[in-house]
Formats: structure tokens, C-alpha cells, sequence
């Protein structure tokens, strides 16, 4: 997902290990078009990703790496005509960011603690990073502006809140790859639904609302052991798509 020459390796390595597997490297939104919002990513994805699930009615495995891995996320949640067996996170904000360790490149000047007067209006709301960024101490203006993680995430009810989650529930398998020197998803943990709390001390997914609550079946697919946790530390987080041994040993297993 979002930025199609980023995922080369990882194509060319699962038809090494799975030769007359059929991969689709979707070509969308890369560079400065990332930037785009997250929802006009997810519909223009999707579509993309729609007609290749067409084509496989048995069933397609998605991985998406970083901002790709929570657009690929909203696919598998908004669209009910996609039929994902195995998706894969990848390094992906899954709970959010709140970290600025890369935004200097496309924001210079922009520092964590005053992001969120960007982020938080609404011509802020018209970028992608926007769109999930969750400042631990500004809750209430995040669930005023923000567009899109709140909801996918339900957070906050809407009318899809129902086929949010009984979409996720269709997968056979979730996988959320993440690690401790990642260095720019802030926290990791978000990588695997852990977030900061107000104090900006890390809560695990398990205790935080969206598993207690199963607000999008993540519990449901816990206890259903469709849920896999994959933590692999000393890798930074532009290497972990440039890495063979990531591929080999955290996303073909679960590729079979």
C-alpha cells in the first residue's frame, strides 16, 4: 500500500518462497500525495483492492507498511465487498501518533507538543498524518476535528460503527508487526493498538477500551486465536519492508 516502490522487496521475496503466487503492488499515492487524506486514500485503494478481491473470490492476503498499513486497515473495514483472509500491519499508527520525529521533513518547524494547532482544524484535517494524529493531552479537540482514526477506530459511534466491526470479524487472521526502535512510530506500541493514556504513560492494547470493549473485534478475534502480536526489536523503521529476514520469519508464516 501508498508508495508501491517500498514494498518491491517484499513482492519479490514472497514469489521466491511461494513461486505462481499472484501479487498486486498497488500503485497510488506515493511521495508527496501520502499527504492526501486518509478517507480519499482508503475509497481510491480500495477500489483498486476491490477489483482484485473480484478476482480471487477464495480470498486475498493484504499487507500494508506504515501509513499504508492503517489505510489498509480502513479497507478491510469499509469495504464488505473485499475479502481479506490475512491482513498484515506492518509498522502502521494503528492507535494513533503522537511523535514528530519525521513530520520536520514535510512540516519544518512543526514540534509534537503545538502539532496539534495544525492538526486540529480544519484545513489540518485535509492531511493524511492529521487524520491520526492523537495528542494524548488534547482528547477533546481529537475527537472534535479529527476525521478518521476516532471512527475507524469507534471511538466515536456513526452509522458504519456496525460494519467497522463486522468486517474486521471477517478476517482469518490480523497480524500487527511492530518493535522498540522503530524511532518513528511514537509510541511503538501503537503498532499493536497501545497508546499513551493522559500522563502519556503506554497502555497495552489488552487493556485499553477499543480490545476491552471490542469496540472493532479485536478481543473476538483474540479468543479465536486470529489475532497475532509480532514484536521484533533492533529494527528501525525504514528497514523493515528493506529487510529479508522480517519477511521470512514475521509475514511468510503467516502467508501459507
Amino acid at each position: 500500500m501508498t508508495g508501491s516502490g517500498s514494498m518491491e522487496m517484499i513482492s519479490r521475496r514472497i514469489q521466491e518462497k511461494h513461486p505462481g503466487t499472484k501479487v498486486y503492488n498497488v500503485n497510488r499515492f506515493e511521495s508527496w500525495s501520502s499527504l492526501e487524506t486518509m478517507w480519499h486514500q482508503v475509497l481510491e485503494i480500495g477500489l483498486d483492492v476491490a477489483n482484485i478481491s473480484s478476482q480471487h473470490p477464495e480470498g486475498i492476503n493484504l499487507i500494508g507498511y506504515s501509513q499504508g498499513g492503517l489505510i489498509a486497515r480502513g479497507i478491510v473495514q469499509t469495504f464488505s465487498n473485499v475479502s481479506v483472509s490475512t491482513f498484515i500491519s506492518l509498522s502502521s499508527p494503528q492507535a494513533g501518533q503522537y511523535g514528530a520525529g519525521f513530520l520536520h521533513i514535510i512540516f519544518p518547524g512543526l514540534v509534537k507538543e503545538t502539532a496539534y494547532e495544525l492538526f486540529y482544524s480544519r484545513v489540518g484535517q485535509h492531511t493524511s498524518v492529521g487524520n491520526y494524529w492523537k495528542d494524548p493531552y488534547h482528547q477533546s479537540l481529537y475527537e472534535s476535528y479529527s476525521v478518521y482514526l476516532p471512527y475507524i477506530n469507534n471511538h466515536i459511534q456513526s452509522a458504519k460503527s456496525d460494519d467497522f466491526k463486522n468486517n474486521m470479524l471477517r478476517l482469518k487472521r490480523l497480524v500487527l508487526i511492530g518493535g522498540p526502535d522503530d524511532q518513528v512510530i511514537t509510541p511503538w506500541q501503537s503498532s499493536q493498538f497501545g497508546y499513551y493514556d493522559a500522563n502519556e504513560t503506554i497502555i497495552e492494547m489488552y487493556e485499553q477500551d477499543i480490545y476491552l470493549s471490542d469496540k472493532i473485534g479485536l478481543k473476538t478475534l483474540d479468543r479465536t486465536k486470529r489475532l497475532h502480536l509480532v514484536t521484533v526489536p533492533g529494527v528501525n523503521h525504514f528497514n523493515w519492508h528493506m529487510n529479508v529476514s522480517i519477511v521470512d520469519d514475521c509475514l511468510l508464516p503467516y502467508l501459507d
